[in-house]
């Protein structure tokens, strides 16, 4: 009789029950069923509109845009989403959006909970995020982007800047 291998499973019931884990400890018990389906949605890359969460992670990246650049110029919004799916790409980063967005410590809408505000389809942070996933990228692959005036990270100021739009600076990685 051959022996099966159970450890891919025990792996992803261990990492689900570590999102809920960190979900409960760091925000309000509302988000955790989001990022739970998040996770579970798919292992692949996931930045393009015609899958099947592809609606849902529109939504998400919108509400990323809306919680770090919704008062910036709508090419700046779209900058923003572009530099989530920039990531996505990235293998410095984890490569689904709502791993990218749900990465700890990295988006300030994420820690003070904007991110769980609505979006409306209308709206010019939806319309940006569905720009990004469909190829617009006005940062020319910048992996970083950051409010010079918000932010006072030396790391972040020796960045190769790449553009400035609005009130942020868009950066490639490290060299």
């Amino acid at each position: 009789m051959k022996k099966k291998n159970y450890s891919i499973h025990i792996f992803f019931i261990g990492f689900l029950l570590l999102v809920l884990l960190i979900s409960l400890q760091t925000e309000d018990i509302s988000s955790w069923k989001e990022k739970l389906l998040a996770a579970t949605q798919t292992n692949q890359s996931s930045t393009q509109t015609d899958n099947p969460a592809g609606d849902d992670m529109v939504n998400l990246l919108a509400r990323l845009v809306n919680g770090e650049a919704r008062g910036e110029v709508y090419e700046g919004q779209v900058a923003v989403a572009a530099v989530i799916l920039n990531r996505v790409k990235s293998p410095k980063f984890p490569n689904t959006i709502a791993g990218v967005i749900y990465q700890k410590g990295q988006f300030s809408c994420v820690t003070d909970g904007q991110i769980n505000e609505p979006i409306d389809e209308n709206s010019t942070v939806y319309q940006a995020a569905l720009e990004a996933m469909n190829g617009a990228d006005p940062t020319n692959g910048a992996l970083y982007f950051y409010n010079p005036s918000k932010t006072s990270s030396k790391w972040l100021f020796s960045l190769k800047t790449v553009r400035t739009i609005g009130k942020h600076v868009f950066a490639l990685g490290e060299s």
